[in-house]
């Protein structure tokens, strides 16, 4: 750079690169006012926008008077403008900053424009009032780059005027925006400030320049088209004119979001977007090919660097169709720009992290080679010539090479145009077979099919949901059956496992897309995702309870896009995700508390929280079926995914708690039984005890309600489900107990009043989440009451006595072996190892661990209290007998039931173990 360049008060780089710069510097020579100091100023430092909020309030505003507020708005603009692009073509300003600048110089002339030509029209002694007589506001929508805050050098500004209702009104209201147009967009000697494009208002040209809320909602749910949501998507208020009360002009800016939001953001995944982008994307494809072959016919071959082929649209709709999809269900993708939804996209994992660096890379040189072209002439053009005396002056103005620009941009359009191909090619049609898993269409049958599945197929024709359907859903459906039938229930026949006959998984089918026949996003996902199809198939085929967890659950479909399906869950991460996704979840414009954050939207977080376990359970349930999870590995996964979910319940519900006496409660949540043990499975409920440590007057009653709102809101079963059934019923007393306990008095229960069965509870107790401190205090207890010196000939009495009315409760008459109440099954296991650890705890502290039955064993062969060899075989025993009866349940039976020779040896060994361990003379009084 030459000195001028590292200078501003030496000269202007701009000088050497834009005519229209050279144009706008004469003027502000030959005034007498200070603008060239103004705007060396500016160059001088980054031009914020306070900056140019400042400036228009000390310098500009102050001369509208005298030199009128056309002049005045255009050479604010023109100043800020040449200040922008100094800084620019200095390599002073990064993108950020030039996006940012152009944004608030944008949104304070129309600000000002606005309140100009609505108070020209309250001079006149008018107003605006709605249908009440009430007075309202015009409101300006920012639409497209304005509304994302990141409006480029020379472009127009898109925007739509809404008002409240029709009243007395919508004629003065039109006249308010003509008049803010014409201050804006009308050239004059100084120029214009902005053009206006208001076009995407409802009905384009042929609407009313101003629409009401009502004629918004009514153009939204009867003729809103795919396109429109993308357009809508980044719509924020910019300005309101500044005639109504400040509350009443907030309540209609509250009522206009809650109408945007529905309209763009679906509340389930919405696959149709994907086939809407595509022929939207296809028709500006087309429209910039015909220019392109326009100007190569006149000898001005080029790039189009915004439609073109790998150009900043292509970047923009990687981001929105994300959005578009998933925004519904995850609020924290419903941001604006797009290098900020690009980076959301991979926190969320929806696109890998070098993928989304590489759109970034691209769209900010395209960004700013589109910011070149402008600035040569101040023209809203994106056309990149193909003659190299003009890409080598946009190079130079970039600061680079001619042969590294277009190598530069060459890989940037590759790069944008393979990821945005990749993403749109199953709404094309276009899956490659390899990744499609669909390389044998129009091959025959592969499944023939037998009468009980020729009649479930004939059973879903007949359906309502179906002839209800449209014909392009029943074609959709038409064709996944025919695929069904080609690939038959499983992708990989070689895999070993065991799948239903072929009725059975036909019509589970059958049910799954009769269920999802009024919803046709789903069946779109599974129509142009083959590899997902086939996926579904296995599991359909695999296990009855999946199947119906898919139909009570079809939003869990969306997970088997996820390229992570079958790699290991991190709870930990989920959580974190799910943490962030709900804090977004709020009633877009309603304050939570005076000049606070947004109000949470309790019932959609609810929906969220349950949509988000459900998907995350479906995850592992395909890893379970495809044998990448043991029983044990699975039962710690859905317990940790179950402490995650209390934990950020606590939160939340304590975050709304009225009146609450402190920010973070001293409160914790105790886990027993299944999750207690961390054994829990996909359907367990959830056994629970509440304890707080506080000294606040109010605790009990606090907390009583943070209790009960928690059960609440787990169990409450809302249009996403339920997330787990609660149970309260082992805490101190039972049923008759406070809902809460003080540690103190769980403490003064437990050594004082507790029987013996809540003593073997503890063995399989944990505190799953809430205050840590708290938490560690209830271990320390739960230790030193199991480790109490015990009778051993009572302890052995009272367990026994349990155990034959546990038996007595569970009656078996069929000819099968129940694998959990039987004699020698899993409860006699479980009650073997309670009663060693409440025998031996005093003496053997390392059976006072909560490490599950099967470790437990293990340390009891260690510590002499069983044979060795004998326990690690009952450790077998009970691992084998927890996969049955996983493997029943999956199918849904009612029992965990087999036949006896099946399992008679290990039956044989349990009891051997049990009559060791207690004796066989009073073992025969409870097992026989």
């Amino acid at each position: 750079m030459t000195s001028a360049d590292q200078d501003p008060v030496a000269g202007f780089a701009a000088e050497a690169h834009s005519g229209w710069f050279c144009r706008a510097l004469g003027p502000l020579r030959a005034r007498d006012d200070g603008s060239l100091d103004a705007l060396r100023a500016l160059v001088a430092a980054p031009v914020t926008p306070q900056a140019i909020r400042d400036l228009w309030r000390v310098r500009c505003l102050p001369a509208a008077a005298s030199d009128g507020p056309e002049a005045t708005l255009r050479r604010f603009r023109n100043l800020v403008m040449m200040a922008i692009m100094e800084r620019d073509l200095r390599g002073l300003a990064p993108l950020p900053e030039v996006c940012a600048a152009n944004t608030a110089l944008a949104q304070t002339c129309i600000e000002h424009a606005l309140h100009l030509a609505a108070r020209e029209f309250a001079d006149a002694g008018r107003t605006l009032l709605d249908d009440e007589g009430k007075p309202q506001d015009v409101l300006v929508v920012a639409m497209g780059k304005l509304g994302g805050g990141e409006l480029n050098a020379s472009s127009d500004v898109d925007l739509v005027y809404v008002m409240r209702d029709q009243g007395a009104s919508l004629q003065a209201a039109e006249r308010i925006t003509r008049r803010m147009t014409q201050l804006l967009a009308q050239p004059t000697g100084d120029g214009f400030v902005f053009r206006v494009d208001t076009r995407l208002r409802p009905y384009g040209d042929s609407g009313p320049p101003v629409t009401t809320l009502g004629m918004l909602e009514q153009y939204f749910y009867e003729q809103g088209r795919e396109w429109e949501r993308f357009a809508w998507l980044k719509a924020r208020v910019i300005a309101t004119s500044g005639l109504a009360p400040a509350e009443a002009t907030e309540a209609d800016e509250v009522a206009l979001m809650q109408l945007v939001t529905p309209f763009v953001f679906r509340r389930y995944l919405d696959y149709d977007a994907f086939s809407a982008l595509a022929r939207v994307h296809d028709l500006i494809r087309e429209e910039a090919g015909r220019e392109a072959l326009r100007r190569e016919r006149g000898e001005n071959g080029g790039f189009d660097v915004k439609l073109g082929r790998g150009g900043i649209r292509e970047v923009e709709f990687s981001a929105q169709l994300f959005q578009i999809v998933r925004g519904g269900q995850d609020p924290l993708l419903r941001e604006r720009s797009t290098p900020g939804a690009l980076r959301r996209l991979a926190q969320r994992r929806l696109l890998e992290p070098e993928t989304v660096q590489a759109l970034i890379d691209a769209w900010t040189l395209l960004r700013r080679t589109e910011h070149a072209l402008q600035y040569q002439e101040d023209e809203q053009t994106h056309w990149l010539p193909q003659a190299e005396e003009r890409r080598t002056a946009i190079a130079a103005m970039l600061g680079m090479d001619a042969v590294g620009f277009d190598a530069a941009l060459t890989r940037a359009r590759q790069a944008v145009a393979t990821v945005f191909d990749d993403l749109l090619a199953p709404a094309r049609g276009e899956t490659p077979p390899a990744a499609g898993a669909d390389a044998n269409a129009g091959e025959p049958p592969a499944v023939a099919l037998d009468e009980d599945g020729t009649r479930r197929i004939a059973g879903l024709r007949e359906s309502r949901r179906y002839r209800l359907a449209s014909a392009d859903t029943r074609e959709r459906i038409e064709r996944l059956l025919e695929r069904s039938l080609r690939l038959g229930p499983s992708a990989d026949p070689d895999d070993g496992t065991d799948s239903a006959d072929i009725g059975t998984w036909i019509g589970r089918l059958c049910d799954l897309l009769e269920s999802i026949a009024g919803r046709p996003a789903y069946l779109t996902l599974l129509d142009e995702h083959p590899a997902a199809f086939a996926h579904l198939l296995r599991i359909v085929a695999k296990a009855k309870w999946a199947a119906e967890y898919l139909l009570l659950h079809p939003v869990v479909l969306d997970e088997l896009l996820d390229g992570q399906l079958l790699e290991p869950l991190d709870c930990e991460r989920w959580g974190r995700e799910l943490r962030e996704q709900l804090a977004a979840t709020t009633l877009a414009g309603v304050p939570g508390a005076p000049a606070g954050p947004d109000a949470p939207d309790v019932e959609r977080q609810m929906d969220a929280m349950r949509e988000a376990h459900h998907g995350a359970v479906f995850r592992l349930l395909a890893q379970d079926l495809e044998g990448k999870l043991t029983v044990e590995a699975l039962g710690d996964q859905l317990s940790a995914l179950a402490d995650q979910v209390l934990q950020i319940t606590m939160e939340l519900v304590w975050s709304q708690l009225p009146r609450r006496h402190r920010e973070t409660p001293r409160f914790t949540i105790v886990a027993y039984g299944k999750l207690g043990g961390k054994e829990l499975g996909y359907a367990s409920d959830l056994d629970l005890v509440f304890l707080y440590e506080d000294e606040h007057e109010d605790a009990l009653q606090r907390y009583s309600q943070l209790a009960q709102r928690i059960a609440n809101w787990m169990s409450t079963r809302t249009a996403a489900g339920l997330l787990f059934e609660i149970d309260l019923r082992l805490r101190p007393n039972g049923n008759a107990g406070l809902l809460v306990s003080s540690l103190r008095a769980f403490e003064l229960y437990q050594t004082e009043s507790a029987w013996m069965w809540e003593h073997q509870a503890l063995t399989r107790a944990r505190a799953c989440a809430g205050d840590p401190d708290i938490g560690q205090r209830f271990e320390e207890l739960r230790r030193s009451i199991l480790a109490r010196p015990r009778d051993r000939t009572a302890l052995a009495n009272e367990i026994l006595a349990m155990r034959s009315r546990m038996h007595e409760g569970h009656p078996n008459r069929s000819a099968l072996f129940d694998l959990k109440h039987d004699a020698g099954g899993m409860v006699d296991i479980e009650f073997m190892v309670q009663y060693l650890v409440l025998a031996w705890g005093a003496t053997c502290p390392e059976l006072l661990d909560n490490k599950g039955n099967i470790e437990l064993l293990r340390r009891c062969g260690a510590a002499g209290l069983l044979d060795a060899d004998e326990a690690a075989a009952i450790a077998d025993i009970y691992r084998h007998y927890r996969k049955l009866q996983h493997a029943l349940r999956l199918n849904d039976a009612e029992y965990a039931r087999v036949a006896p020779e099946s399992v008679a040896e290990q039956v044989r060994r349990v009891r051997d173990a049990w009559h060791s361990v207690f004796g066989i003379d009073r073992v025969e009084k409870t097992t026989a």
